[in-house]
Parts: C-alpha cells; sequence; structure tokens
C-alpha cells in the first residue's frame, strides 16, 4: 500500500464500479482516494461539420450515468467531485488540495483524448504518477501476442487468432474504503441546459428508454440473459427494428463505461454453463469482438481513422452537397426506409444496427456524400457513440475500411426483407 500520497482516480469513458481496474489500483495502493468526473466543455463545442459535439440524447445520458456513480462510490466511502470544467484547469488544483501523488485513469490513444491528457500533465508537479488501465477491451492488449502493425485488416482473421489463443481476464472489483476516506461532497446540478443543449421529453415509440449508470446497465443485463433468457434467441432478432428486446441493448452502457465487456463475457458464459449454449450466445460474444477489432485497428492506424480517404489507399472525392445532407439528416429522401430511420434517430436518439448500415450506405454509396459528415452526425445524436466503433463503422460501410468486398446496401431490397409489412415506416413515417 502506498503511503507516501493519495490516489485521484480521473473518470472519463470508465464510469462503473464493478470491474474497472483504474479503481481497483488506486483502492489497493492508497488509504485516500477520491474520485473526478469532469464534464469537459470541449465535449459541447458544435463541431466543424456544424453539430453538437455531444448531443442532447447522450448528454442526458450521461448525466444520470455520473450521478450512478457518485453514489456507487459513495457506498464504497469514496468521494466523486463533479465538474463542469476542462480537466487540465481542475486537476493539478485537486492533486494539491488532496495531496495526490498518483492518476488512475482509462487509457486512452486517440487525438482529443492524448491531448487533453497531455494539457493535464503540462501543468501537474512531475513527481505525480500517471497509471492508465486497458478496461474498454474484452481481450487486454497485453495478452496479444501481435504487434500493432500485424493487427489484420481483415475481421475473421482477427478473430479466428484471438479466439484460438487468448482468454479473458477475470473480473477486478474494489474493495470498500474506509468510513474515514469520505468526505461529503455535493453533488451539483447539471442538465443539458448546463453543457448549452435543450430539454427534451423522451419519446414513446423510443426503443431505448433505458437510464444511464451501472445499476440500470446491470438490471437491463439481468433481464435480458437471465430473467428474460431473451439471449438464446438473439442471433434470430438482432436485425429487429421496433420495441426493446429485439436486440440486447447494452451499446450506450458499454460506449460510456458504465458496463464493461468482460462483466458481459463472463455472464453469457455463466448463461451457457448453466442454461444454454448455442449460437445466439455465441453471436454476442462474436460481436464483442467486433468490437474489440475497431479499437485494435484505431490502435494500429491512429487517426487515420478520421482522414477522409480512411485507412485505404482510395483517392475517392466525396461530395459535400448541403442540401442532400439535410435531406438525409430530415428524413427526406427518396427512400422511405432511410427516411424512417433517420427520423428515428432525430427523435429518439437510437437506431437499430440494421439501420445504421443502410442509412450509412446510402449516404456514401447512393448520394457519394463524405462519410466523415455522417459520421460526425451519429456522433451527436447516437446515445451510445464510440468513437472507435462508430468511426469504424463508417469507413467499413463507405469502402475505405476493413471491408475486402466493399458492398453496398440495396435499401429497398432491406426494406422488403426487414420491414415486409411497412409496419416500421409506418411507426416513424
Amino acid at each position: 500500500m502506498n503511503t507516501k500520497g493519495n490516489a485521484l482516480v480521473w473518470f472519463t469513458n470508465n464510469l462503473r464500479v464493478g470491474d474497472n481496474n483504474a479503481l481497483f489500483e488506486a483502492c489497493s495502493n492508497h488509504k485516500k482516494v477520491v474520485g473526478l468526473y469532469c464534464f469537459d466543455p470541449k465535449h459541447f463545442i458544435t463541431t466543424r461539420f456544424g453539430f453538437k459535439k455531444t448531443g442532447k440524447y447522450r448528454a442526458q445520458f450521461l448525466i444520470e450515468t455520473v450521478y450512478d456513480l457518485y453514489e456507487q462510490l459513495e457506498a464504497l466511502n469514496i468521494p466523486l467531485i463533479i465538474r463542469y470544467e476542462h480537466p487540465e484547469n481542475c486537476i493539478p488544483e485537486l492533486c494539491s488540495e488532496h495531496a495526490v501523488s498518483a492518476i488512475y485513469k482509462l487509457h486512452e490513444w486517440m487525438f482529443e483524448e492524448t491531448q487533453t491528457e497531455q494539457a493535464v500533465i503540462d501543468r501537474l508537479d512531475s513527481s505525480i504518477e500517471i497509471i492508465k488501465s486497458s478496461d474498454q477491451f474484452l481481450y487486454h492488449p497485453d495478452d496479444i501476442p501481435l504487434a500493432l502493425t500485424d493487427i489484420p485488416e481483415v475481421f475473421t482473421d482477427f478473430r479466428k487468432y484471438i479466439e484460438k489463443d487468448v482468454m479473458v481476464r477475470p473480473i477486478a472489483l474494489p474493495k470498500r474504503m474506509p468510513v474515514g476516506n469520505n468526505f461529503k461532497v455535493a453533488r451539483p446540478t447539471i442538465t443539458p441546459d448546463t453543457l448549452g443543449l435543450p430539454d427534451f421529453i423522451p419519446h414513446p415509440n423510443s426503443a431505448f428508454p433505458f437510464k444511464g449508470g451501472e445499476n440500470a446497465a446491470l438490471d437491463r443485463l439481468h433481464y435480458y440473459i437471465f430473467k428474460s433468457e431473451k439471449l438464446k434467441s438473439y442471433k434470430t432478432t438482432r436485425n429487429g427494428l421496433i420495441g426493446i428486446d429485439y436486440s440486447t441493448k447494452f451499446s450506450p452502457w458499454l460506449a460510456n463505461g458504465s458496463l464493461s465487456p468482460r462483466t458481459l463475457y463472463h455472464r453469457i458464459k455463466l448463461f451457457e454453463k448453466h442454461v444454454v449454449k448455442n449460437q445466439s450466445t455465441y453471436w454476442l460474444i462474436f460481436e464483442l469482438l467486433w468490437r474489440d477489432y475497431f479499437k485494435y485497428i484505431s490502435l494500429k492506424h491512429g487517426n487515420k481513422i478520421f482522414h477522409g480517404n480512411g485507412i485505404s489507399a482510395s483517392n475517392k472525392q466525396w461530395d459535400t452537397d448541403s442540401n442532400l445532407v439535410k435531406a438525409w439528416i430530415d428524413g427526406a429522401t427518396s427512400s422511405n426506409f432511410v427516411n424512417a430511420n433517420m427520423k428515428e434517430l432525430k427523435q429518439t436518439g437510437w437506431m437499430s444496427n440494421r439501420g445504421r448500415q443502410n442509412v450509412a450506405s446510402y449516404f456514401s454509396k447512393e448520394l457519394n456524400l463524405d462519410w466523415r459528415i455522417g459520421a460526425a452526425y451519429f456522433e451527436s445524436l447516437l446515445i451510445d457513440y464510440d468513437v472507435h466503433s462508430n468511426y469504424g463503422n463508417w469507413l467499413y460501410v463507405a469502402g475505405i475500411g476493413n471491408d475486402p468486398r466493399d458492398r453496398k446496401f440495396n435499401v429497398e431490397l432491406q426494406a422488403n426483407r426487414y420491414d415486409p409489412s411497412g409496419t416500421y415506416r409506418k411507426l416513424w413515417l
């Protein structure tokens, strides 16, 4: 145990208590631990494409998540300081105030995240140690015997390699700190209005009516896997369009780290052991592996995932016609299937996986619009936005990423297949 100083856990996209190695290590190695979450003003600016970087739906989900974390940490006698402030402004001050010798945080590698981290380091006393955890992965980077440069460019090759040789680590649970560790920290009132965003009333037809936070994530996990046993048929229902149970809906909690992929994996394995192991249980793990893959691709290629031609050698020229972009956003294109999906997104912050593939393909392949505009719109609107999956999927669909076949979706055939009676289109149009 480190008796020379106290620990600060800087929460970012790891907003949970369970299976959080940054928190686990801090509680194991220090007598005093304090938590911090910053609503960073940089996350709520208007981007160069004209969209709020974080829109109202994801912001509300994030607020709920941070408040839940506040309560979860309080039960462990750990105070959570919540600020609406740039981290580089408040962290050095807090380190001085609380005699912090080590900062524990999530490992990040994309441009904006590393830029913020460096801005904090530049203002810190050089004696303060920064300790990072790779908790956003299912398969830990240290367990993969591959150099980053050797990560396969085709998912199937990556999957076969990982499934054969790599194990998922066990879950780490932090200990409860002594009562004396806690001190009363007032929980500030943060609303979308605080962040410069409009309040809203949730849409009654939303397929994602859930709250943010680890408690809500674990409730959904228990319901979907064990109580309803919907997991049994996941592979056959996952391409649905209407309702809360056609898919797991775990992605928003995974995206902001209020649920860890390892927790989900081990619950699936428990279900397989005691209930049934079938194609559906495998498929959910398969999709967690896809999620990991986009993280490894972003590790390998870095900020190329934000470039116009992505990670390909293409010299494709994209259109930026604002009228076409607006028609797509407003659900006023020539495809009523695309329109229904876009209206659902605009009114709820949610869209099915099937819908996302179709509207992204239509945007980049049919309209030939710059995929980065579509990706930025998704970033703003989607409750489950995750930088690696969002940009990785857009690259894939736009044909400048990891799709070796560069396929194009026929949205009318897709509509006939997945919405044959037009029920979904009638719901949103």
